[in-house]
């Protein structure tokens, strides 16, 4: 059993912060709310996102399986208004999906889960972690996108840097540590991402105030933020772009 009611600008955030990866994710139900884990089709990113019940306006689930189409739900989206609340209900004999919005209801065939494997979340113990106002570095990557396909991230005891290098142009945001929210680093690190992921998942998370960086050396950044009035919580991991000599 699964039936919610929730704000359509809500669902239509868990939609965007995961379409951005992948087309389709295998939603894992449960009575406290609603969890996902998905990688890329390259293998660079993955998310791992949840939602908890109190998300919801009103919520009632068993432990279940839901393979969603995230193409088609946000069709359904399109239809709705940002104070909608949006009917959610699995009716589990015809295998399908039954969302309402407004006075309209679109009956949604679902996906097989069985070829979805269950991603895992790597245990990174990384030096540096910095908080950013999610404002700032979306100015950053603005400005860097005109240059380069690519962006360094750096953190050091005294702030926190993202800069982009083209062929003639370069681009830098340097934030000193009483400009950042917070920051712990005991040592210098750097890694180099792709600017097209890291550009995607900083405009999923443009609802947050704050983003929680975790960097190294060389190593994936991991990047968090909560949704849905802090009743949700996202992690992006992007793996870094190694520099050659």
């Amino acid at each position: 059993m699964f039936k919610a009611k929730i704000k359509a600008d809500i669902l239509k955030t868990v939609i965007d912060t995961t379409s951005i990866l992948v087309d389709e994710a295998k939603f894992h139900i449960t009575p406290e709310g609603i969890s996902l884990k998905a990688v890329d089709p390259a293998h660079v990113a993955m998310v791992d996102l949840s939602l908890g019940s109190k998300a919801f306006e009103e919520y009632k689930a068993e432990d279940l399986e839901l393979g969603i189409d995230l193409g088609k739900l946000d069709q359904i989206m399109k239809l709705a208004s940002a104070g909608d609340v949006i009917s959610l209900d699995y009716k589990e004999d015809a295998h399908r999906l039954v969302v309402k919005v407004a006075n309209i209801v679109r009956k949604m065939s679902l996906v097989d889960t069985a070829g979805m494997p269950d991603a895992k979340v790597p245990n990174l113990n990384l030096p540096a972690e910095v908080v950013v106002k999610s404002s700032e570095i979306s100015q950053g990557v603005l400005a860097s996108k005109a240059i380069s396909d690519h962006v360094a991230l750096t953190a050091d005891t005294d702030g926190f840097e993202l800069s982009a290098e083209g062929d003639t142009d370069s681009v830098n945001l340097k934030l000193p540590k009483d400009l950042l929210v917070s920051l712990k680093s005991s040592e210098r690190v750097k890694s180099l991402f792709s600017l097209d992921y890291f550009a995607n998942m900083i405009k999923a998370a443009k609802s947050s105030d704050a983003i929680l960086l975790k960097l190294g050396n060389d190593y994936p950044v991991m990047m968090e933020f909560d949704i849905a009035d802090g009743n949700g919580h996202v992690v992006y991991l992007l793996a870094p772009r190694i520099e050659s000599d």
